[in-house]
């Protein structure tokens, strides 16, 4: 386990270029078992979470090749099944969430698939109901092994297409379920499916594979399946949270930053929401200036009351940024109400903000009030422990803030979402140190 000693109140300046998007790299990674034909993306984020999936897909067989600094070669024209049944592939799914998306494709294109219960971030129950109910009616059939914790996931023939209405806008489920849909026979149509961009990009790289799907960008989605699929080649958008997280370390640190090729017209409501928190962006082009001299104020609604943010479905907020905004907002003039629906467990990183003198209430698993110093550099340094990527990177945004010298040790969990990230913001004027513990 690796920690970052951090100092803090160095301001940052100069450009950087985010990296690829993790969650849309995990998404059309596992695609590439669809298909026997070479599947090529580009602009890949060197992460843990990326290189172990990319691992995991090798261990099954699939060729996997770097052809340049950021771009991989995929070929799933040899997939190993009998390796689903390995102890090796327990262990490796496991600890790795986003595996859960390779169920749909090796149901879809081999009848089997087998899938313990996944790993990840820590922050609340994440169920796979999704996943589950809308794969039983393509046809496949769950069996659950107590003893080994895994499901077996079978199809006795080819899937069948149909009509479903998804329980909630999963965007895992709807990665799957698209996946699936793709080589099964008939239509299927998924009403109520998410559609982050990462979703429209996975679209877009399947039908540029041969699949045929309408409304992309809609939350109904009908999608014909095709009896096979061949190769494509993908880039990966800009990665929005990292975007986020580098919009918030510029304000906390009253930096100039420019935030270069972001990829604007897919950051839907983000930019509006740091507006309304009082930071100052500018656009250029396709690039986002972060130019905060002087504190920031947050806004407040129309009518007068206290100003809430909220994680939605697309195009709402990302529930990825409200460690960001409730970090960010400790150092702000005026008060903020922030309102994490999703996960009951996202919040309870607060108490080391509060230990910083932040003046944050908790009020529940769910909800936090910050109420803003109004004045740079208020927190103090402190020893903390990251639980997961995003709460680590606000804690890291905290320590880039606060006076003093901070240890964050368990990066190894940012390091699942962020490549590299004291290296790059060292280059900017950071003054941050890792260390093996």
């Amino acid at each position: 386990m690796s920690s970052f000693i951090v100092e803090g109140g160095h301001k940052l300046h100069g450009t950087i270029k985010p990296q690829g998007a993790k969650n849309e790299a995990l998404e059309v990674i596992c695609a590439t078992l669809l298909t026997s034909g070479k599947v090529r993306i580009s602009n890949v984020p060197e992460i843990s979470d990326v290189v172990n999936l990319i691992h995991l897909l090798g261990r099954m067989g699939v060729k996997t090749r770097l052809t340049g600094p950021d771009e991989w070669e995929f070929q799933a024209d040899h997939v190993d099944l009998d390796y689903l049944q390995s102890d090796d592939f327990l262990k490796r799914a496991q600890a790795l969430r986003g595996s859960v998306m390779i169920i749909g494709p090796l149901v879809a294109r081999f009848g089997l698939a087998r899938m313990p219960k996944p790993g990840g971030d820590k922050i609340g129950r994440r169920r796979l109901d999704t996943h589950f109910l809308g794969l039983q009616k393509l046809g496949a059939e769950f069996d659950y092994d107590s003893v080994a914790k895994s499901y077996t996931i079978s199809a006795g023939g080819r899937l069948k297409g149909c009509y479903m209405l998804l329980d909630e806008a999963s965007v895992t489920g709807t990665a799957n379920l698209v996946m699936a849909a793709a080589l099964a026979e008939g239509v299927t149509t998924i009403y109520n499916a998410a559609c982050e961009p990462y979703i429209q990009q996975l679209c877009r790289m399947l039908v540029a594979m041969g699949a045929k799907i309408k409304g992309i960008g809609s939350n109904l989605l009908t999608i014909t399946g095709v009896g096979s699929l061949g190769g494509a080649n993908h880039r990966l958008l800009p990665d929005m949270i990292e975007i986020g997280s580098f919009i918030g370390m510029a304000a906390m640190t009253g930096s100039e930053l420019r935030l270069e090729n972001v990829g604007i017209e897919d950051l839907g409501i983000m930019p509006e929401a740091f507006s309304r928190l009082g930071i100052n962006l500018r656009m250029e082009k396709d690039d986002i200036i972060v130019d905060q001299k002087e504190i920031y104020e947050i806004d407040s609604f129309i009518d007068g009351s206290t100003m809430t943010f909220a994680d939605a479905p697309w195009p709402g907020l990302s529930p990825d940024l409200l460690s960001i905004f409730l970090v960010v907002a400790t150092q702000a003039r005026g008060s903020v109400l922030i309102h994490q629906k999703m996960f009951e467990s996202r919040l309870f990183f607060v108490d080391k903000l509060i230990d910083m003198g932040a003046r944050i209430i908790l009020c529940d698993p769910h909800r936090a009030v910050v109420i803003g110093a109004g004045k740079f550099n208020c927190l103090y340094a402190t020893r903390m422990v990251s639980p997961d990527i995003r709460a680590g990177i606000a804690m890291l945004i905290a320590a880039l803030g606060a006076k003093g010298t901070s240890v964050i040790q368990n990066i190894d969990q940012i390091d699942r979402g962020y490549e590299k990230i004291d290296e790059r913001l060292n280059r900017l004027g950071a003054k941050i140190i890792r260390t093996a513990d």
